[in-house]
Formats: structure tokens, sequence, C-alpha cells
């Protein structure tokens, strides 16, 4: 029974009702024990304020004291702390911060299995402590990755951007034929060890109108996207493209292919929420560890009028779990591979 982590995220958006709403759900118990990183002053006041009142967090104060079969809760901030909702407030980052930061310690040390992340404002959790501009940046610092990739998922499609959080006027500037080749192999490790697809195609998105239309609307294809995925084909990866993304996901091409690597942030995100409206999965590929996070914000406007969806983050929870074992048993058949001649049909 792994121990997954659950940061609360902004306490003053939608993030301890996605998380209580999941938790209701007592099939989460079979598969895994949640321990929420929060508050369980703030707990009670979201339970109060959506009017649930059938469920209930132990305060432990380490993940050795969880036990399964139950929703455990490690205190991270004041008792002082005070919930505004739908405000973006100084102590919600603060608050968000704390949680983060202690989950991530047990994470590194195997406290806990895997992580995921409630949504915060990318604002407010700013300090002299934290300076990044959201959570997938934050994880590849604090464990030391040399690339990371903020990968998209859901049943429909797995989306990765080559530039997460960076203004669109850097965009042309930041992606290179290097870039673009780690991120491919990035993609295609990640579907392999994380998602069980043994020899993933991967489809890679043009940066201009029509791909650059031969250069004459753009040379990045040309010069950077096409001698990226002839590199990936010559160490044997099936990268296809570059593809026009209008047409790309406007005409359904998306369905023939395992994995997707947009250029930008929104060349890949935009038709992913509009194609996977409400169980897309934020996950983090490249990491040492497992982290998940549902595919939207702290949703202010809503927080704590009933409202809120909470279909992605229980599939980042599951997603979790089901990327934790999948990990586990890539490394096993890694570590040891059947002989290339053992052939023989089960039970002969």
């Amino acid at each position: 029974m792994i121990k997954i982590g659950i940061t609360h995220g902004d306490i003053n958006g939608i993030g301890y009702e996605i998380i209580i709403k999941t938790l209701l759900d007592q099939r989460i118990f079979e598969i895994c024990t949640p321990i929420l990183y929060g508050s369980p002053k703030v707990a009670a006041y979201h339970r109060k304020a959506l009017d649930i009142e059938n469920i209930n967090f132990n305060s432990v104060r380490t993940p050795d004291e969880a036990t399964p079969k139950n929703a455990s809760i490690i205190n991270c901030v004041s008792d002082e702390i005070r919930v505004e909702l739908g405000k973006s407030t100084p102590a919600a980052g603060e608050a968000s911060r704390a949680a983060l930061m202690k989950a991530v310690e047990d994470l590194k040390h195997n406290r806990i299995q895997a992580i995921v992340t409630a949504p915060i404002s990318k604002l407010n959790i700013q300090s002299d402590d934290f300076r990044y501009t959201g959570h997938t940046e934050f994880f590849q610092d604090y464990f030391d990755a040399e690339e990371v990739l903020m990968l998209m998922s859901g049943d429909l499609m797995k989306v990765g951007v080559v530039s997460g959080h960076i203004p669109i006027s850097e965009v042309p500037g930041y992606i290179s034929q290097e870039e673009i080749s780690r991120k491919i192999s990035i993609l295609n490790q990640s579907l392999r060890r994380d998602f069980g697809i043994r020899k993933p195609k991967i489809a890679v998105l043009g940066l201009n109108p029509h791909s650059g239309e031969e250069g004459i609307l753009g040379e990045e294809e040309k010069e950077k996207i096409i001698p990226a995925i002839e590199e990936a084909r010559e160490n044997h990866l099936l990268a296809f493209g570059p593809f026009p993304a209008d047409g790309f996901f406007g005409f359904g091409d998306f369905t023939r292919f395992d994995g997707i690597l947009a250029m930008y942030h929104d060349q890949g995100l935009i038709p992913f929420k509009t194609l996977v409206p409400e169980e897309g999965v934020n996950f983090t590929a490249g990491l040492p560890i497992v982290r998940t996070s549902p595919a939207h914000g702290t949703a202010y406007e809503i927080a704590g009028a009933n409202r809120a969806s909470f279909s992605s983050f229980r599939k980042a929870l599951y997603m979790a779990c089901d990327i934790y074992n999948n990990r586990q048993q890539f490394d096993e058949i890694s570590r040891d591979p059947l002989p290339e001649n053992d052939l023989t049909e089960p039970g002969q």
C-alpha cells in the first residue's frame, strides 16, 4: 500500500473541495494511503462551507503514523491561519509554500512514494526562497533534474511542451535542435516507463503556421525541428512531423499517436483542455519521483460554492499510483529481462 502525499495548494481556492470530494470515494483506500499536507483547521473550515460531514482526517505528525483505509493530515501551518475564500492573499501563498516544502522533504526521503499537488497561485506563493513560475520548475530544481517535460495526460491524448511557463515572445529563441531532441527523448522514455507503451509513436508539431511552409512562413522547422526529428529517428525513436498544429488537432490526426510534442504552452494546452475538459492530468516527466496535478488552477471565482469538479484531481491521484507501479514493474523487468530465446507460450 503506497503512501501518496497531497499538498493542499491555495487555501482560498478549490483545493480542499476537490481533495475532500475525491477522498469521499472509499475505493481510493484500496490502492493507496493518502496523506494531506495542510491544516486540520482549514480542512474543517472547508468541510463546513461545503456542508460535507462524512469525512474525517486523522492528524499525524509523520507519514509513518498514517494508517491504511484512512485519510491522514499533517499540519504544516499555524493555527492562526485565516481562510478568505476567492482571494489571493500573502497568507495563502505562505500556506501553499509550507505544505509543499514539507511534502517534498518527505518525498525526497521516501517517506511517501508519490505526490499530488493541488493548485497554487503563481503570484502569492512567490518569496525570497521560492522564485519559480510554477510547480514544474520548482520540482526540476528541487530534485536536481537536468531536464523535465510538462506532460498533459488523458485517455484521449498525451501532450508535452518544449517551452513551458515562459512569455510567448521568448519561445523562438528558447527552442533549439538540442532542446527539442531532449524533450523527444524524455517523452519517449516516459511513455515507455511511466505509461507502459512499448514502442511509442510521437508526433512533433511545427512552430509556425503550416509548419513554416518550406521556409516561407519561418525557418525554425528547417533549421531546428526537422533536424531534431531526424536525430531521434537515427536513435530508433518513432518520431514524426513536423505537423501544422491546426490541422493536426482539427482533423483528428492526434489519435494516431501515443504522445505529442508541442513547441509552446498554449499550442499544446488549448487543444488538450478543449478535448480533455475535465479528466486531464498535469504530469512532470523526467523527474526521479512521481508528481501529478489536476490540469486546472485555483478557480477563486467558485471557491466555497460547492461547484468544483473533482474529476481531474481524482484522475491525478489514480495516475500517481499507476505511474509509481508502472515504474516498479519497468525497472524490475529492465534489471532481469527474459532470455531472448525464451519464446515458449505460457503453460508450455
